[in-house]
């Protein structure tokens, strides 16, 4: 029978991730009634208020602090923050709230995730029998440079993966998503084997969208109401849907995949946001 570990061989209990970061997107709508009952004086005050407080500079602010306008009616400003501590992502968002223009910002959408390396990203050991499934073996030579590349470049890919850097462009898309339960498609029941082969050609996909978009999946199971975030940056507006329709024709997305709300956005600074919303 089992027993309980005892609790001196427990890590110590943290809200801290011990692998990786979490992870918020939190949209919000400007309402222009509260705005207007603020003075000259008072919006000038809690403009440069806001701009230090969204300064991914300054000492309370988490490792990763992004912010854009967003199109359409269900917000005009988006946040991505990501931290180990949940509450100084948290902290973050309540000085904002705070301040005279914080009063006048509605949340209405956020979405609380981890950063993760799926289940799916092959080891080296994974990657070599995958390319002898595709008729390449250890005599081959292109076979071991394939094999040699992987193996130098995976350490990279999942520190990004953990601790994302956050690209240089100008587009910002995210939106939620299942894997569907339903009978007959449901991805919980199928092998590995046969999951982790579709997620292979969804990767396979993706990576002909290198330098023109940079992708980041969250995990959501346990912190919110769908499994997986997935934020896009975009080199330009065009990329971002020829990705999103493109990998809709894998397996994986084709017959498996549920979405969520879509939300698109455009990165700038805090300042230049507030000049923007015309603030």
């Amino acid at each position: 029978m089992n027993r309980p570990r005892p609790a001196a061989d427990l890590p110590a209990p943290t809200t801290n991730t011990t692998e990786g970061w979490h992870c918020l997107h939190l949209y919000y709508r400007v309402d222009p009634m509260i705005l207007q009952s603020l003075s000259a004086e008072e919006r000038a005050a809690s403009r440069e208020h806001v701009v230090r407080i969204l300064d991914s500079e300054a000492d309370h602010a988490p490792a990763r602090v992004q912010v854009f306008a967003v199109s359409g009616h269900e917000a005009d400003v988006g946040l991505i923050l990501m931290d180990p501590d949940p509450l100084k992502i948290d902290s973050m968002t309540h000085m904002l709230r705070a301040t005279a223009i914080g009063s006048a910002l509605e949340a209405t959408y956020s979405f609380v995730s981890i950063t993760e390396i799926s289940e799916y990203v092959p080891t080296v050991e994974q990657y070599a029998e995958r390319l002898k499934h595709e008729g390449s073996g250890p005599d081959d030579p292109a076979y071991q440079a394939k094999l040699n590349a992987y193996e130098q470049r995976l350490p990279a890919m999942n520190k990004q993966r953990l601790y994302p850097d956050i690209p240089p462009f100008p587009v910002v898309c995210f939106y939620p998503m299942n894997k569907s339960r339903v009978p007959g498609a449901n991805w919980f029941m199928e092998p590995f084997s046969a999951r982790r082969a579709m997620m292979a050609e969804h990767a396979t996909s993706g990576i002909k969208f290198a330098g023109r978009v940079s992708q980041l999946i969250t995990a959501s199971t346990g912190f919110d109401d769908w499994e997986w975030g997935v934020t896009l940056w975009g080199r330009a507006p065009e990329h971002i849907k020829e990705i999103v329709y493109s990998m809709r024709f894998d397996h994986a997305s084709a017959q498996y995949a549920e979405f969520g709300p879509f939300f698109i956005g455009y990165a700038m600074s805090a300042d230049e946001l507030l000049t923007h919303l015309r603030i």
